[in-house]
């Protein structure tokens, strides 16, 4: 597959000196077989494989290119802070409805887009790749390409722009991302049931089935909990439907903010458990899938379809009891990634990647191996 099949027409939207001076420092380090850590705040530095490489600073690539509330549509710049975003979308009643996590406010629109990470509402609003409607990036002979668009129906050409959602940056710093923006919810509520993981599955595939306003769910100590949102009229139908314990808005938002987040109490005590040599793991799982047998802590969200456990098990103890359902497990978070942080890739998944990566970034110069060593 040659590069010629992917790009299309360069656009430069009118960027400044400084992509110049990214753009310098791509060729510099091209001429000198150097290779670059793409970097915005350093908020998921944790995440994948250990970052290598000179870095290539991102995060002051900062602002706002264009916002269309009208057309549910914004334009931002990759080093954007997701908190300033979301401030500029809350002011016209829009929100980025797959959540995606800000770890402490430090988390970048580009390094979002990066790890491909959503949030509690995941299961219901789609995910960040479902929300991505176009990017521009650089490639490793440090040319601007641009792909999608700032529509919401663009089906032109390859789907290249959600190619970059969870790449972890091997292909390429991406410099600017459009993204479908929604509404907030007109009203929100939060229940708790008393139920074990196994009773909670059933019951959130059961009512998977009815029409019903649930937006997150998670499950945890002997606990569900759900949030609703919609129309006033069918939160109000739907608690009535439901039962169990409404939570006051004092308590559920922190809750839901620190799930969202990973400061909620589980992911505290998992960062605690990592310290101790224990492993966080997150499982991707078909939502119909049963309690997994793996000793540790573990949290269910998105209606069963991700689990994160905290365990000491071996790695591939944990990777075959997700696949055994139908699923993968990442490692998200260890001092030893030795095992690989993503599951490993077949052999043709595998040189589909590796020509990917040929394509976009033919000298290897960009985040060598935190996706796959072989990237």
């Amino acid at each position: 597959m040659s590069a010629a099949g992917f790009w299309p027409t360069l656009n430069c939207r009118g960027f400044d000196v400084q992509l110049t001076q990214i753009q310098n420092q791509i060729r510099e380090a091209a001429t000198r077989g150097a290779q670059l850590e793409i970097r915005g705040h350093g908020s998921k530095a944790f995440y994948g494989q250990t970052p290598l490489g000179e870095p290539l600073e991102l995060s002051g690539f900062s602002g706002i290119s264009s916002y269309e509330p009208s057309e549910l549509v914004v334009t931002v710049k990759a080093g954007t802070p997701i908190v300033d975003l979301e401030a500029a979308l809350a002011e016209q009643g829009q929100h980025l409805a797959f959540e995606p996590p800000r770890f402490g406010g430090r988390g970048t629109v580009g390094g979002m887009v990066a790890s491909g990470l959503s949030g509690p509402a995941r299961a219901s609003a789609g995910s960040l790749r479902d929300h991505l409607l176009g990017l521009t990036l650089l490639n490793g002979q440090a040319e601007l390409l641009s792909f999608g668009g700032t529509v919401i129906k663009n089906v032109a050409g390859y789907d290249v722009a959600r190619l970059m959602a969870g790449a972890m940056g091997v292909l390429g710093p991406i410099l600017e991302v459009s993204l479908k923006v929604l509404p907030l919810p007109v009203a929100q509520a939060t229940l708790r049931f008393e139920l074990s993981q196994a009773h909670a599955l059933n019951q959130l595939n059961r009512w998977g089935g009815m029409p019903l306003p649930i937006q997150a769910s998670a499950c945890w100590d002997g606990a569900l909990v759900l949030r609703l949102a919609g129309a006033e009229a069918a939160v109000r139908s739907a608690i009535q439907t439901l039962g169990g314990e409404e939570i006051p808005d004092v308590l559920a938002l922190p809750f839901w903010r620190g799930l969202r987040d990973h400061s909620d109490e589980f992911f505290v005590g998992a960062a605690r458990a990592v310290q101790g040599g224990a492993q966080l793991w997150r499982l991707s799982l078909p939502q119909t899938a049963p309690v997994l047998n793996l000793h540790g802590e573990q949290l269910v969200e998105w209606g069963g379809a991700q689990r994160w456990v905290t365990t000491a098990l071996p790695a591939a103890q944990v990777r075959e009891a997700a696949a055994s359902h139908g699923g993968h497990a990442t490692l998200f978070r260890s001092h030893d990634k030795s095992v690989g942080a993503f599951a490993p890739l077949t052999g043709p998944l595998l040189r589909i990647h590796q020509r990917l990566k040929a394509s976009f970034d033919p000298q290897a110069l960009f985040n060598p191996g935190r996706l796959y060593e072989q990237l």
